[in-house]
């Protein structure tokens, strides 16, 4: 009796960015989640740099078991879709690196309520984010105001400035009294 090999299943979900689309896998891409906006940031991904080789892509974002592909404004999704579903199913086969080293995952560091943010973004916003195909970061806490960076689907997304203030900023606001606002990082 032979066992079959793995298939590497790839199938596609639509974000709340319309030029972003989550190309979800059915193994495990990274411990991180990585963001590359340019293609000239992609310099140590050799999966995202053969993802910018295609002219239509503007930004590739990595996290758990999913990509998150930025397509540019004239390409149209059903022309493209098809394509990139093929080239991630073989690029996940063909064990592409997405980074060449992965860093270590930080650990939560500051004051007593800097560590509350940094483990309520971690334990209830970053899921919820990465189901909509993104990423959020903590950058800082500084007189009430939380700053954090939307990457992924959220980056330009119509939407995040919504998830954001009645979302992020409602839920640690409840829970963490000394915050008074959440902001987002320009990048």
């Amino acid at each position: 009796m032979s066992t079959a090999a793995s298939t590497t299943n790839v199938y596609t979900e639509i974000t709340p960015n319309p030029a972003t689309r989550k190309f979800l896998v059915n193994k495990l891409l990274t411990n991180n989640s990585i963001d590359f906006a340019t293609k000239e940031s992609a310099e140590n991904s050799h999966f995202a740099r053969e993802l910018f080789k295609f002219n239509f892509v503007t930004g590739v974002f990595f996290a758990s078991n999913f990509v998150t592909i930025t397509k540019s404004e004239t390409a149209l999704w059903e022309d493209i879709e098809p394509i990139l579903k093929e080239f991630v199913k073989g690029a996940v086969e063909s064990e592409l690196n997405i980074v060449e080293k992965e860093q270590e995952l930080a650990s939560f560091e500051g004051s007593e309520t800097e560590i509350k943010i940094q483990q309520i973004l971690h334990d209830y916003v970053r899921p919820a984010v990465e189901q909509d195909g993104g990423a959020i970061s903590y950058r800082s806490f500084k007189e009430g105001i939380v700053t954090v960076e939307l990457r992924g689907s959220c980056s330009g997304c119509p939407s995040s400035t919504i998830t954001l203030k009645s979302g992020i900023e409602n839920l640690l606001k409840r829970m963490v009294p000394e915050v008074t606002e959440v902001v987002s990082e320009a990048l």
